[in-house]
C-alpha cells in the first residue's frame, strides 16, 4: 500500500555516509535504522528511499546522528538516470522479504495456538500472551505497509496470514472463556 506522503515518481533520497570503524556498534545502529526505514543499499554506505516528507525527515535526523558519531554523511535528492527499474525491483524485493517474514511468523503463531489446544492450555494467561504476540504481528505488518511505497506483491499473503491468525485466536479465546466458565 503506497505511503500517502510518497508522490508517484517523486524521485529518491540517497544517503551516503562514512562512520569510523570502531566501535562497530555505530555501524550496526545505522544499518538497523536504515533497515527499519525500508531503505535499500545501492552499495556500501549508500542507501536509497523513495522520496517523501517523512523519509526526508528520518534521513535528515539519521544524518545528524552520523555526524554526532564523528562520521560524515550527505543526503541527496535525486532522480535515476539509468537503472530505475532495478532500484524499484530491489526495493520491492526487500518489502516482499519482509512480508514473507511476517507470513512465517504467522505460521509460528498458528502452530503455537495449535500447541495450546494439544496441551489443553486454556487459561487467560495463555490467551493474553497470544494476544500480545498478535498485536506485535499487526504492528509489524503496519510498519512494512507504511514503507511499501510501490505496493509489493507479498502484501496480500501477509494480510491473509494475519487474518487467519486473528480468526484462530478468536476461536481460542472462545474456548478459554468456555473452559473458565465450566471451572466455576
Amino acid at each position: 500500500m503506497p505511503d500517502s506522503e510518497t508522490p508517484p515518481d517523486g524521485g529518491w533520497l540517497l544517503i551516503v555516509y562514512r562512520i569510523p570503524s570502531e566501535p562497530t556498534r555505530l555501524r550496526a545502529a545505522v544499518w538497523r535504522r536504515l533497515k527499519s526505514l525500508g531503505a535499500i543499499y545501492l552499495q556500501n554506505s549508500a542507501a536509497a528511499l523513495p522520496a517523501s516528507p517523512a523519509a526526508e525527515r528520518a534521513l535528515r535526523k539519521l544524518r545528524s546522528e552520523i555526524i554526532d558519531m564523528s562520521g560524515t554523511a550527505a543526503l541527496l535528492s535525486c532522480t535515476v538516470l539509468a537503472g530505475e527499474s532495478e532500484i524499484r525491483a530491489a526495493f520491492q524485493a526487500a518489502r516482499d522479504d519482509e512480508y514473507e517474514e511476517i507470513v512465517d511468523k504467522c505460521r509460528d503463531f498458528l502452530a503455537e495456538v495449535e500447541k495450546e489446544y494439544a496441551d489443553n492450555h486454556f487459561s487467560f494467561a495463555e490467551l493474553e500472551e497470544n494476544e500480545v504476540d498478535l498485536v506485535k504481528l499487526r504492528n509489524w505488518l503496519q510498519r512494512v505497509r507504511e514503507r511499501d511505497a510501490f505496493g509489493a506483491a507479498g502484501l496480500q499473503d501477509a494480510v491473509s496470514s494475519l487474518a487467519e491468525c486473528e480468526e484462530k485466536l478468536e476461536a481460542y479465546a472462545a474456548r478459554v472463556y468456555a473452559e473458565e466458565a465450566e471451572a466455576r
